[in-house]
């Protein structure tokens, strides 16, 4: 996966047909999942990312990928998996919108399926800890009957905060990809790395700034309409 620089524009004109090449539920892209270390994303020690520095809250990069007019899941590249599982979670991200809640989404993916989908309820439910990302665990865990999901990968719009990171931390996920990194209260990169502390019992690879720009704008407009 080739990481590009910083941008605030769209995503690529082809990923309407990305989108349309897989099957299934609305909203739930049934994908081969692979292996949980991407290549270019991160090095031998599982949890460390690349950062790069951005004066914005949110950063916005956009990850170039190459892909043929009509893709299927065994012709896909690591990112273009990475694009479509981050479609369905950009779509709970605009689901929480229509309660007032800060607009992030996460799903949670299990041998090429997405077995959790949820998105922020902190408002809906007036539970300080209704984060897309614990409640998209909690899904998971249930419907895998278990509350180890190492063989499992979040994907999340919004950097995990520190409640969330240690859920993950505690969960064993597999694996994270997250979209735009939280320059203030990020925990897998941005002011802390939970993801990679040799002091911790568990560390977990991390693929960060898949359809960051989307991401970014989403929590843009809804910050800027309550100012």
């Amino acid at each position: 996966m080739t990481v590009g620089s910083c941008a605030t524009g769209s995503r690529e004109s082809g990923q309407d047909r990305k989108v349309a090449a897989f099957s299934g539920l609305a909203r739930v892209p049934q994908i081969a999942w692979p292996s949980p270390h991407p290549a270019g994303t991160c090095d031998a020690h599982p949890g460390r990312v690349r950062e790069r520095p951005n004066r914005h809250a949110w950063k916005a990069c956009e990850v170039q990928a190459s892909v043929g007019s009509n893709p299927t899941p065994s012709a896909m590249s690591d990112h273009d998996i990475h694009e479509v599982a981050m479609q369905a979670a950009l779509e709970q991200a605009r689901d929480a919108l229509n309660h007032d809640d800060v607009p992030v989404g996460a799903v949670v993916l299990h041998e090429g399926k997405i077995i959790a989908a949820r998105h922020n309820e902190r408002e809906n439910y007036q539970d300080p800890t209704a984060h897309a990302e614990v409640l998209a665990l909690q899904d998971a865990a249930k419907h895998l009957g278990r509350w180890r999901l190492q063989d499992c990968t979040l994907v999340v719009t919004l950097e995990p905060c520190v409640m969330c990171a240690g859920a993950l931390l505690n969960a064993r996920i597999g694996s994270l990809v997250y979209g735009a990194a939280d320059l203030k209260g990020g925990a897998t990169a941005s002011l802390y790395n939970v993801s990679a502390d040799p002091r911790l019992n568990h560390n977990f690879p991390v693929t960060h700034g898949v359809l960051a720009a989307e991401s970014t704008t989403l929590l843009e407009q809804f910050f800027a309409s309550r100012r």
